[in-house]
């Protein structure tokens, strides 16, 4: 049964390969990603600190219901995440979706997302390394490993981790 996976990311900073690789997973598993984003047309995307590709965005996160997506993905990138932290809408989609029992897939420095939606709490997660004392400092326990499923959280720390990322995610939607 195809199912329709929310990717949430900001205007712009979106590492490109962590966007890219869970998306095309989704997509050969035969599911539907939409790309959610705070602001309406293109998305830019890097490779590291230089500009890559752009992606269309297909809908505003301000105007999602997280009831309407099976799982939700949060790629890093550095610049991605501090901003999306700042949209209270994208705050409440994340808190929201953790709190539904859905899975939720992080990737980097998307875990700053869990951190401002106040989600990390008694959470086992991973994320870059240079996270790991906001992680705990919002009360989670940070371990360094390439995937971390806690519950409906689904964590990695960086690109190379990837494949273990997409089977994880997968495997958490039905696959």
């Amino acid at each position: 049964m195809a199912r329709k996976i929310a990717f949430l990311v900001a205007p712009e900073g979106i590492e490109q390969q962590e966007l890219i690789d869970p998306w095309q997973a989704v997509t050969d598993a035969g599911h539907e990603p939409v790309l959610l984003s705070t602001e309406s047309g293109e998305v830019q995307m890097f490779k590291h600190l230089d500009k890559a590709d752009t992606q269309q965005v297909d809908a505003l996160v301000a105007d999602a219901e997280p009831a309407e997506y099976d799982a939700l993905v949060l790629p890093g990138g550095v610049a991605n995440p501090d901003a999306l932290r700042m949209d209270e809408n994208a705050v409440e989609f994340v808190r929201e979706f953790v709190g539904s029992g859905r899975p939720v897939a992080v990737i980097c420095h998307a875990a700053w997302m869990l951190v401002e939606a106040d989600v990390v709490s008694g959470r086992k997660l991973t994320s870059w390394p240079s996270l790991q004392t906001d992680v705990r400092n919002a009360g989670g326990e940070w371990v360094d490993e390439e995937v971390v499923i806690d519950e409906n959280l689904i964590t990695s720390r960086k690109p190379d981790d990837l494949p273990a990322f997409c089977d994880a995610l997968l495997e958490a939607i039905g696959e």
